[in-house]
């Protein structure tokens, strides 16, 4: 019986465990689920004969090696600092390693020994980056084997809420890690536009946003991705005039977060003492502490901008005095994320929505065309969310076709070759999570 190791049970594991156990039985698989809470592994495995959960200290270097010794492929879904530590361990164990995360410094120095030992080490196999490379390479290689030539690469892509679910100023509620919705942006960006390098920084990034019309949705403002132009060798595209890869949020969320950043609302240093202090508290020292006192009353603004942003910091709970933070030493960063997950969290019915969309114009033939390829995925509930899906079934059928040999790659990857996006996409398609394609002549 083949042995999946699972590190990591939280938000975006329900679709990878529940999509390993549905498989488990026609393919003899045993799934064992690790998390430091050892109820929410539990809770992930539905009681399945085809699974176990534990809990253990994944900082703890033996119990890791214990862990993952026994395993035929490990797929971790661990906070991305703490993946180095298992790639460690799987190199030392020959295992295989499927993460949704971004290929850090820290792994890319394994590269020499994955590829020595003819392992496979699959990383960025999530939705954003994952399904976006795997289906931006497909429509890039297709162009290019009819002969186009590629002159401009979009790519955007949103977690973002249904529109049923949409009932506060923000237009948003988490259904990922709350923590990298605080710290998005802070690397600043840079892209390639009309063949200039364009670089944004962290206080000019969600001031800098654009509309966004996709067929069948309310318009939507984008934010640049980090670092686009370090994919235009990897996707093939370094003679494109334009390529930026996005983040898609609707427009008010877009002009509130830039008042979030200019409040210095993400700061990360620890300096407020949060026992016994409520949001109201909180959010009367940290306004008055940098000069923005102002915000304490709708009375003080004057632009229909401030005032929506007024509405959007009360809902935050500029003035709660009910809730307590009560969680010792923190940053303002920390009070603002626990802000979020008290007040922009997904209600039990509430639905999430994913949105991807590429836009592509090429050459052809004298003439030039743009391809529109869309994608959207809807949640069932708050707990079969949208996002679940598509972080984790790309990875559970990336396991499944690696331990059945019909991916036997060897080396550091991410999905970008055939081999891998092809039947990946194939599986997605079968699961109803499929792209929608126009074509059209442009001028």
């Amino acid at each position: 019986m083949k042995q999946i190791l699972v590190l990591g049970a939280g938000k975006s594991s329900s679709a990878l465990i529940g999509y390993l156990l549905l498989k488990a039985a026609s393919f003899q698989w045993h799934i064992t689920v690790i998390d430091a809470s050892l109820e929410n592994a539990k809770e992930k495995l539905k009681n399945s004969a085809f699974g176990s959960a534990m809990s253990l200290n994944i900082e703890d270097k033996q119990e890791r090696i214990n862990a993952i010794s026994n395993a035929d492929i490990v797929i971790s879904l661990l906070p991305p600092h703490l993946h180095s530590l298992v790639a460690r361990d799987c190199v030392s164990l020959s295992k295989n390693l499927l993460t949704a995360s971004y290929v850090d410094d820290n792994i890319s120095l394994l590269s020499g020994e994955i590829k020595q030992k003819q392992l496979l080490f699959l990383c960025e196999m999530g939705l954003d980056p994952g399904i976006d490379h795997m289906s931006a390479m497909q429509l890039v290689n297709n162009i290019k084997k009819e002969g186009g030539k590629i002159i401009s690469f979009k790519s955007h892509c949103g977690g973002l809420v249904t529109p049923e679910s949409d009932d506060n100023p923000w237009h948003y509620k988490i259904s990922w890690n709350p923590r990298n919705v605080v710290m998005a942006g802070k690397q600043g960006a840079i892209y390639k536009y009309d063949n200039n390098s364009i670089q944004l920084s962290y206080s000019e990034l969600f001031g800098n946003s654009q509309l966004l019309h996709i067929n069948g949705h309310a318009p939507l403002s984008f934010y640049p991705n980090r670092n686009s132009l370090s994919y235009l060798p990897i996707y093939d595209l370094e003679g494109v005039k334009t390529f930026v890869r996005t983040t898609l949020r609707y427009p008010a969320f877009m002009k509130g977060w830039n008042y979030i950043i200019s409040l210095k609302l993400t700061d990360e240093a620890p300096v407020y003492e949060t026992k016994d202090k409520s949001l109201a508290a909180f959010f009367l020292e940290h306004l008055e502490k940098n000069k923005s006192a102002r915000w304490l009353s709708e009375d003080n603004l004057e632009t229909e901008d401030e005032k929506s942003f007024f509405s959007q910091l009360s809902y935050l709970g500029l003035f709660d005095n009910d809730t307590i933070i009560d969680k010792g030493i923190c940053s303002a960063a920390d009070v603002l994320q626990f802000a979020l997950e008290k007040k922009l969290a997904l209600q039990p019915d509430d639905k999430d929505m994913i949105v991807m969309m590429h836009e592509i114009e090429y050459d052809l033939k004298g003439k030039k065309y743009k391809v529109e390829s869309n994608l959207t995925v809807k949640g069932e509930d708050s707990q079969h969310t949208a996002m679940a899906k598509t972080v984790g079934l790309p990875l559970g059928i990336a396991a499944m076709l690696i331990l059945e040999e019909k991916i036997t790659l060897t080396g550091l990857h991410i999905p970008i070759l055939p081999e891998i996006y092809e039947p990946v996409l194939a599986e997605l398609s079968e699961m109803g999570i499929r792209f929608h394609e126009i074509t059209k002549e442009i001028s």
